[in-house]
């Protein structure tokens, strides 16, 4: 397997005026090209501070993250859509391009392109409030992924949407970074998801947060989400999944 990103040891604690408070401890992660891996743990046990840690928009107070290329590219998406109402789809699209100063011919084109192959090529001259919440996702994946990314960070992605909404979504997001090849960490509390999307489930403990179970997941015909949880297996998975999480119910 091609290892694009190597977390080892990885530690996070804050200072605060209660005192010191370690959000994770000692995490070690391997990510291969073409992973798709769900982080699952309950509330506040540290998720998406190691997401953040990963793109580089907190540090870590000790451990280290060795990424596969000097250049190496990260795209992050958050649970809102993010999208500026006053500007059109396209130009919602070509923001980071023009953030990152790289908004070239060539990458306007690919823009294009991811437009038209996942049918929002017809709204690209039209404005955000024309679109439903899943169309808005659509247009904020295809945002990140002009940049091209190496890997793409999800941060409860789906988290806005209704439930069926949050199912029609999910399936394109996951159609869509296969056939882009594209490798993903997302970080979800619903465990219907991680187990029909992902290839690797980490289980986070509860603060101090460390990895408490890894899940190969591994089903008898993988094909799209949706039709993932009708697998014999996923409910297996689930089950597990379920039991090794840190919840008092």
């Amino acid at each position: 397997m091609n290892n694009i990103l190597k977390i080892t040891n990885l530690s996070k604690k804050y200072h605060t005026k209660n005192g010191e408070i370690t959000a994770i401890k000692d995490i070690n992660i391997e990510v291969n090209k073409g992973d798709f891996i769900s982080l699952v743990g309950s509330s506040g046990c540290g998720k998406s501070t190691l997401l953040n840690i990963i793109a580089n928009l907190e540090s870590p107070s000790s451990g280290n993250i060795t990424f596969s290329d000097e250049n190496f590219k990260i795209g992050y998406m958050f649970q809102s859509d993010s999208l500026f109402p006053w500007l059109t789809i396209y130009e919602n699209c070509l923001i980071g391009l023009k953030i990152q100063k790289i908004n070239t011919k060539e990458n306007q084109e690919y823009v294009l392109s991811l437009l038209k192959k996942y049918n929002l090529y017809d709204f690209k001259d039209k404005y955000p409030n024309c679109l439903s919440g899943g169309m808005k996702q659509r247009v904020a994946l295809i945002r990140t992924l002009a940049l091209k990314p190496n890997i793409l960070l999800l941060d409860e992605p789906f988290n806005a949407l209704d439930y069926q909404s949050r199912l029609a979504i999910s399936n394109d997001v996951y159609e869509i970074l296969k056939k882009e090849n594209q490798t993903a960490i997302m970080v979800t509390h619903d465990l219907s998801e991680c187990v029909s999307m992902s290839n690797k489930v980490y289980v986070l403990s509860k603060r101090p947060s460390t990895i408490k179970k890894i899940y190969n997941i591994e089903l008898d015909n993988p094909s799209s989400p949706i039709n993932n949880r009708k697998d014999k297996k996923f409910m297996e998975y689930y089950d597990k999944i379920w039991k090794d999480l840190d919840i008092n119910v």
